[in-house]
């Protein structure tokens, strides 16, 4: 899952324990959290839009997947017009912190490392919020950033 830092970063998850994914905009992403994440189910915590990106920490899905609130709001920058609270066309899902990798796992050093040569994230043009991580890419990100959680 990608965040801007200086929106809501791993510091601010660990704050606030746990929060809602929202204003997620792109419907593939949208798919992701809506039909294939699970209650207790570990995503690495992205930090794009930085200097440098990378990975910085762990978080778990704690919610099932839930119509996003944001859009039906018109005060919101996630508005949208052609949502019916009826028909919602966006979800999202609940994290909560776990941990804060203890190192951060920037953006180059992943693309220079062959066991993720095909990882999703590191495919040109790819931008998604949210996108799917193998269980052997997982696994080699955190030893990597020496995370205490276990897959």
């Amino acid at each position: 899952m990608k965040t801007e830092p200086d929106v809501f970063s791993i510091h601010d998850l660990r704050r606030k324990g746990r929060s809602a994914w929202d204003g997620v905009r792109n419907y593939t992403a949208r798919n992701f959290m809506k039909d294939d994440m699970a209650v207790g189910e570990l995503v690495l915590f992205y930090h794009s839009n930085a200097t440098p990106p990378g990975v910085a920490g762990v978080a778990k899905v704690c919610s099932k997947s839930y119509p996003d609130p944001t859009q039906f709001d018109p005060k919101s920058e996630y508005y949208d017009a052609k949502s019916k609270i009826d028909a919602p066309r966006w979800w999202l899902v609940d994290v909560e912190f776990v941990e804060e990798l203890a190192t951060f796992l920037p953006l180059p050093l992943l693309r220079e490392t062959r066991a993720l040569a095909d990882m999703v994230l590191l495919r040109k043009g790819m931008r998604l919020s949210v996108q799917p991580v193998s269980k052997p890419h997982f696994k080699w990100i955190l030893r990597a950033g020496g995370a205490s959680t276990k897959p």
